[in-house]
């Protein structure tokens, strides 16, 4: 029997195991999903929204368990994993709230007697989602999808599949018809024949560029709509007249939380002309600040990476740049899991603390003369995901966030996914946008209807 191990990333404990699916198994699933659809995307947006309603009201009074179990599967501090639990409510009531104005039809005046766009489900959507977040990335895409009248089939990272099936009876607990969302636990070699096959209409999937390619040559073959959400390597772009404390203070945050494990996440810190020397020490004392261990324990505040190979991988990195010429401040010894949150001074182009996606817990400061050459150096890179500036003066800050290759640009302020935002990038950060309006019209057929005189 072929099976998924569930390990505790603290102490490398395997606490469960998941037999992976039969191919039989996955026929039935998909089958199953087929014959929901036919019903589901004929329930009308206040059915829909009164079941997301019932999910959000079951998210938050289960909170602390499905918190418990973020835990145990990836190792996210307690605290954040709660956190995790109430955004996924937040989302769901939101698309609860706006999916039906969202999807309204819209007039399109031309020759005829009357002509607009309206917008119709396609079917089933598989999403294939990462580990860093395994609540919130799954939310952020079925929330939408479901109340736009989809189906959603999820193919989750094998080391979170405990959360992958508490997701699908959370969604039956609150009423949702069975096969509406459902859950395959499979391994990578038959999500080509699953992408394949006629039942499923959509693939969306975040993850690294590679799998990111490799998902999108397939659903191109099978000519098959795809959003890809690839990660990236964001900058902090700090001018001299910028709040030095509170960007570092959110610089740090955002670079540190979830351990460094977020597409999102501040990885490349720029300082401008003399912003170097009080932006580093700001950041030195508040990564000073953290507090490493147990995950559980109410004092930490962060734990260990997810998996061995991810921890084994950045220090990899964090040596190669070290060995390339930048120097340490502070941190980067690995135990297991954990490694310790780091600081590196003066990287430059050819490291990969600079060219790379650092997906931990190693923050990285560039110094740049002139901002048109900060610029260049937060757009000289093969991701364009997001990025945030700092200066007092907004008017130039914004200036500067449209010469930006990036998906989003928060000026003095935390970089963040949020319901109300379309999220995405550009480059090789992929394609297409979840959340917002935009994002629930990405598996919609939109559909002209015209009438003549």
């Amino acid at each position: 029997m072929s099976v998924f191990k569930s390990i505790f990333p603290y102490t490398g404990e395997t606490i469960a195991e998941y037999e992976i699916m039969s191919e039989t198994t996955i026929e039935n699933c998909l089958t199953q999903s087929s014959v929901a659809f036919q019903q589901w995307r004929k329930t009308s947006f206040i059915q829909r929204s009164v079941l997301m309603m019932c999910v959000a009201d079951l998210l938050i009074q289960h909170r602390d368990a499905y918190a418990t179990l973020i835990t145990n599967e990836m190792g996210k501090i307690l605290k954040e994993a709660k956190a995790e639990v109430e955004k996924c409510a937040t989302c769901c009531r939101y698309y609860a709230e706006h999916a039906e104005s969202f999807l309204k039809d819209i007039d399109q005046p031309s020759d005829a007697a009357k002509s607009y766009v309206t917008f119709e489900p396609i079917g089933a959507v598989l999403a294939i989602m990462p580990w860093n977040f395994p609540f919130w990335q799954v939310f952020r895409f079925a929330a939408p999808y479901l109340m736009a009248g989809n189906v959603a089939l999820l193919k989750h990272a094998p080391n979170v599949c405990g959360v992958a099936l508490a997701i699908e009876k959370l969604f039956l607990e609150a009423g949702f018809p069975k096969g509406i969302f459902q859950t395959l636990i499979v391994d990578v070699d038959v999500v080509e024949k699953i992408i394949d096959h006629d039942i499923v209409q959509g693939i969306t999937l975040t993850g690294s560029e590679f799998a990111g390619s490799k998902v999108g040559a397939l659903a191109g073959k099978a000519i098959k709509k795809s959003v890809l959400e690839l990660g990236g390597s964001d900058v902090v772009i700090v001018l001299e007249d910028a709040d030095m404390q509170k960007a570092a203070q959110v610089a740090t945050l955002s670079r540190m939380q979830n351990a460094g494990q977020s597409c999102i996440a501040a990885k490349r810190f720029i300082t401008v002309g003399n912003a170097k020397d009080d932006f580093a020490q700001a950041v030195q004392n508040e990564i000073a600040k953290l507090k490493q261990g147990d995950p559980f324990n109410e004092s930490t505040t962060t734990g260990p990476m997810a998996r061995i190979d991810l921890a084994e991988k950045v220090e990899q990195q964090f040596k190669t740049s070290l060995n390339k010429g930048a120097n340490l401040v502070m941190g980067g010894e690995r135990n297991g899991c954990n490694f310790s949150p780091a600081l590196l001074l003066n990287v430059t182009e050819g490291m990969p603390a600079f060219n790379e996606e650092l997906f931990g817990p190693v923050a990285g400061i560039i110094t740049a003369k002139n901002e048109a050459e900060a610029i260049q150096f937060a757009n000289d890179h093969r991701y364009g995901l997001g990025a945030a500036i700092w200066s007092k003066d907004v008017e130039k800050a914004q200036s500067i966030a449209k010469e930006i290759q990036a998906g989003a640009v928060f000026i003095n302020a935390l970089v963040k996914s949020d319901p109300r935002y379309p999220f995405g990038g550009v480059k090789k950060s992929g394609y297409g946008r979840e959340l917002s309006y935009f994002g629930i019209h990405e598996f919609m057929n939109i559909k002209t209807i015209y009438v003549g005189v």
